[in-house]
């Protein structure tokens, strides 16, 4: 995605032949490929597939209106409105919103630095698979998130399965020579989530793992305590596979 309005012509990552392909055809290989060539593998098999264990225990923390910021295929969507919910997919990659919409979830090609429906009262924001990366600058992007939810809203994060920070540009790759633009993008484990998100005004509320992928729950410093948060977090029973861990700050209400 980008953070600023694309000039004439200019070919956006997310709109790259490699990202349109993979996704029409539901799998990879694809890749986030640094400039010294190493590559990160996309689980593109995992986005364009139903809501799996993982998924699940981040729908039961959702309640209310949730926005899924990079929605990519849509499963997260289509598995909130499926079951009755309120949500709307946002993505700056045709073939992702497309995809959504073919599910039946509502979904817009928008950046999440675009102007954005009901700004301000959202109950839940979602960003997972990677997409705390983001624009290249978590804190930005948690600042701006924090701008779309409703006070005391919560926003549902991934964090990468290793204790890494970085900052870098990458570019999409298929692995057998097309490669889209280059774009800033950032890799938080769940350590650099936590600092990034302190320093962008959050409190940390829960962290739990599930099928090997680990997640934080997050709501703004600002926001009024409320006086049972675990039950207002939407707190999910732990599944098989899955292990939870309150944050302190969850509980000193």
């Amino acid at each position: 995605m980008t953070t600023t309005a694309p000039s004439p012509g200019e070919q956006l990552p997310w709109h790259a032949d490699p990202y349109e392909r993979a996704l029409r055809s539901g799998r990879g290989p694809l890749f986030l490929r640094r400039a010294d060539g190493w590559l990160l593998p996309l689980d593109v098999e995992r986005w364009c597939a139903r809501a799996d264990e993982a998924d699940r225990s981040v729908l039961g923390r959702c309640a209310g209106s949730v926005l899924d910021i990079g929605c990519g295929p849509g499963r997260m969507v289509a598995a909130l409105t499926g079951d009755g919910g309120r949500a709307l997919g946002i993505d700056s990659a045709p073939a992702a919103v497309r995809h959504t919409r073919r599910l039946g979830g509502p979904a817009l090609c928008r950046s999440v630095f675009e102007p954005l429906p009901d700004e301000g009262r959202w109950d839940r924001a979602l960003l997972l698979d990677g997409n705390i990366g983001i624009g290249g600058d978590p804190q930005a992007l948690l600042r701006r998130v924090g701008a779309l939810l409703a006070p005391g809203g919560l926003l549902l994060a991934e964090a990468a399965t290793a204790e890494v920070e970085e900052f870098c540009e990458v570019c999409l790759d298929d692995g057998s020579g097309a490669r889209g633009p280059a774009f800033p993008w950032a890799r938080c484990g769940t350590g650099a989530l936590r600092r990034q998100a302190t320093a962008a005004g959050w409190r940390v509320l829960e962290e739990w793992t599930c099928a090997g992928r680990r997640f934080v729950a997050l709501r703004s410093a600002t926001a009024p305590r409320p006086a049972r948060p675990g039950r207002e977090a939407g707190r999910a029973p732990v599944a098989a596979g899955c292990a939870g861990v309150t944050s302190p700050s969850a509980a000193d209400g």
